[in-house]
């Protein structure tokens, strides 16, 4: 004789259906908010730090020139006391330069290393919004199926004229009155 399956509650493959459903919808949330700070952070550093490192520069660089301008009024003036001080504002600029060097170097190098960084796990993200957008709304559907299968077999008439659930019911009821 064929085996029986043993449902013992259609509720709870429902439940778990639906409670995947709530989980379906938090997770694509997170993954794509995932998948949003990684583009937004690799936008930051090169269309907003890189321009504005590379504008820093330009500006750095005509206050250089100012100040090396200076010095050399200075110098055919000769005031020792304005050459002192023109020579402290091109080496302070000069500094500035450097720093903004340094500071252009680092975000060029970080966009890079961003970049290469970044790109597989960008791949991993999409390959599971891509699992969680098709596959388990795939499996969702299959659970949909299993419930109204399980309902169908559940409402399905026994050989004796009751239908399963009554009979599955009165099983031990019978059990109990064999072993007497």
């Amino acid at each position: 004789m064929a085996e029986r399956a043993k449902v013992t509650s259609v509720e709870a493959v429902e439940s778990f259906r639906s409670a995947l459903v709530v989980y379906l919808k938090s997770a694509r949330a997170a993954v794509e908010e995932a998948c949003d700070e990684v583009l937004r952070a690799r936008a930051w550093v090169t269309d907003d730090r890189r321009p504005h490192w590379e504008n820093e520069m330009r500006v750095r660089g005509r206050k250089l020139e100012e100040a090396r301008a200076e010095l050399f009024s200075a110098r055919l003036s000769k005031f020792q006391g304005s050459t002192a001080l023109s020579l402290m504002a091109v080496q302070r600029a000069e500094r500035a330069i450097r720093e903004g060097e340094d500071k252009l170097s680092e975000i060029k190098k970080w966009g890079r290393e961003l970049e290469n960084r970044t790109d597989p796990l960008l791949k991993q993200l999409n390959q599971l919004q891509t699992f969680l957008a098709i596959d388990m709304a795939r499996a969702v559907a299959y659970l949909a199926r299993v419930v109204r299968t399980l309902e169908a077999y559940a409402s399905v008439s026994a050989p004796g004229g009751e239908s399963s659930r009554t009979a599955r019911q009165s099983a031990p009821d019978r059990e109990e009155g064999e072993a007497v």
